[in-house]
C-alpha cells in the first residue's frame, strides 16, 4: 500500500498552515453551528482534494498564500455537498461514524452545510482572483447537477455506460479537476500549463469514483457503508452495468428487472454483486480506472521533474489502490 505521509513529504508544511485556516474557518458562536463543526472536525477524511491543490501548485512552481485559500476554500465546498449529500440520499453513516444529519437532525444538518458553502464563496472572494471565482461557482452548479442527474437516473432507469460517466464527471471529476486547475492558477503558470492541470485532475476524478463504485461490490471493502449500498439507492455503477451489457441474456434481464421493480431484498442484491462479479464487471471497471490513471501520468510527465511531482505520480497510485 501507498504511504501516505510519503506522498505529503513536499508540502508537509503547507498541509499545516491548509489545516490551520481551516479549522479557522470553521468556527462560529451559534450553538447548534458549534456543535455540528466539532462534529464534521472530529471526522475529516483523506484530504485527497487539498493534497491536489498544493502538490498541483508545487509542481508547477510554488505554493503561496492564494493557493493556501484555495485548498481551503475547495474543502469547505466539499464537505458542503457531502453534508447535503448524505442528507439527500438519507444516509446514517459516513467514514464508519454517524452522519451528521443522523447525529443532529436533517434542519442543523442543511443549515451547517449551508453556512459551510458560504464560507467557502467567502474565501474566494479573498482569493483577489476572478478566474477562481468563476471555476468554483459553476464547480457548485456542477456537483448539484451531478445529483439530479443521478436522481433521475434512478427514476427512469437508464442503464447507460455514457450517462454514467456524464454523473461521474459532474460528481468527482469536476471537483479534482477544479482542485489542480485551481492549484496552477495560483502559482501562476501559463495557461496550457493549466489546461494540461485541469485535465490531469479530471482523470484523476475518474479513478477516485470508479474506485468508489468497486467498493460497492467488494464485501471485504473497509469503507464505512454496507455492501450494495449503491444498489441498494437504485444506482447502478460501471461493473453491474457491464456484466448487463454482456452477461448471460437472461440473467441480464433478470437483473434489469430487479432494477426497474427496485425490488432491492437482500437477496437480489447479493445476487445482482455476484452477477457483477462473475460476469467481468469489477476487472472491466478496474481495467477502465488504469486507463484514465494512465492518461493521467502521461499528462503530468510533461511538467518538470520535482518532488511535488513525484508525490503526485503517487498519489495516482494511491487513488486506485486504496483500500478504502
Amino acid at each position: 500500500m501507498i504511504n501516505k505521509e510519503k506522498i505529503k513529504e513536499p508540502v508537509v508544511l503547507e498541509l499545516k498552515q491548509f489545516q490551520e485556516d481551516f479549522v479557522a474557518s470553521l468556527q462560529s458562536g451559534t450553538k447548534y453551528l458549534q456543535q455540528a463543526i466539532d462534529i464534521i472536525l472530529s471526522h475529516t477524511g483523506k484530504h485527497i482534494r487539498p493534497l491536489l491543490v498544493l502538490l498541483t501548485a508545487k509542481a508547477c512552481g510554488r505554493v503561496n498564500p492564494k493557493t493556501i485559500n484555495s485548498a481551503v476554500l475547495l474543502e469547505l465546498l466539499h464537505t458542503a455537498t457531502l453534508i447535503h449529500d448524505d442528507v439527500v440520499d438519507e444516509t446514517k453513516q459516513r467514514r464508519g461514524a454517524p452522519s451528521l444529519n443522523a447525529i443532529l437532525d436533517n434542519r442543523v444538518a442543511v443549515l451547517a452545510g449551508d453556512y459551510i458553502l458560504s464560507s467557502a464563496l467567502v474565501r474566494a472572494i479573498q482569493t483577489g482572483d476572478s478566474r477562481i471565482v468563476y471555476i468554483i461557482s459553476n464547480l457548485g452548479r456542477d456537483l448539484s447537477e451531478g445529483e439530479l442527474k443521478q436522481l433521475e437516473i434512478v427514476e427512469e432507469v437508464v442503464l447507460s455506460e455514457e450517462r454514467y460517466m456524464q454523473v461521474i464527471y459532474k460528481k468527482t471529476g469536476s471537483l479534482l479537476s477544479a482542485c489542480t486547475e485551481i492549484g496552477a492558477i495560483s502559482a501562476e503558470v501559463s495557461d496550457e500549463v493549466i489546461a494540461l492541470c485541469k485535465q490531469f485532475g479530471e482523470y484523476m476524478g475518474y479513478c477516485f469514483q470508479i474506485k468508489d463504485d468497486i467498493f460497492d461490490y467488494d464485501r471485504a471493502a473497509k469503507i464505512g457503508k454496507p455492501t450494495g449500498n449503491d444498489i441498494r439507492e437504485g444506482k447502478v455503477t460501471l461493473p453491474l452495468l457491464y456484466a448487463m451489457r454482456t452477461g448471460n441474456p437472461e440473467e441480464a434481464k433478470k437483473a434489469e428487472e430487479i432494477i426497474k421493480k427496485q425490488a432491492f431484498t437482500a437477496e437480489n442484491i447479493d445476487w445482482l454483486i455476484s452477477f457483477a462479479i462473475a460476469n467481468g464487471g469489477i476487472t472491466y471497471a478496474e481495467e477502465k480506472m488504469k486507463e484514465y490513471k494512465a492518461k493521467a501520468i502521461a499528462l503530468l510527465n510533461q511538467l518538470p521533474q520535482s518532488a511535488a511531482k513525484e508525490s503526485l505520480l503517487l498519489l495516482a497510485d494511491y487513488i486506485v489502490e486504496r483500500d478504502k
